[in-house]
């Protein structure tokens, strides 16, 4: 099973979203607050390049956000990007 992370805040609701789906698809992943630690808010920008929540990673590959996340789902990717150990 792939290694998933996901950083995010509280007050999100694509970070809700994006957690969701993957709660449907039983993935399990690790949840990065960076509404919580302004150090980890640094570390996401600095490995997305971007500053929105979420930015979401596959075996340490950025996705992007929950949008993306929607449309490696609808090309028939994500499934295969999980897979991936």
């Amino acid at each position: 099973m792939a290694k998933v992370e996901i950083y995010s805040s509280a007050h999100c609701p694509y970070c809700v979203m994006a957690k969701q789906m993957l709660d449907r698809k039983g993935v399990k992943y690790t949840e990065i607050r960076v509404d919580l630690d302004p150090v980890k808010r640094q570390e996401m920008m600095k490995k997305s390049r971007q500053r929105t929540v979420p930015q979401i990673f596959i075996n340490n590959n950025a996705i992007g956000g929950y949008t993306d996340l929607v449309a490696l789902n609808q090309s028939k990717r994500l499934d295969s990007l999980l897979a991936e150990s």
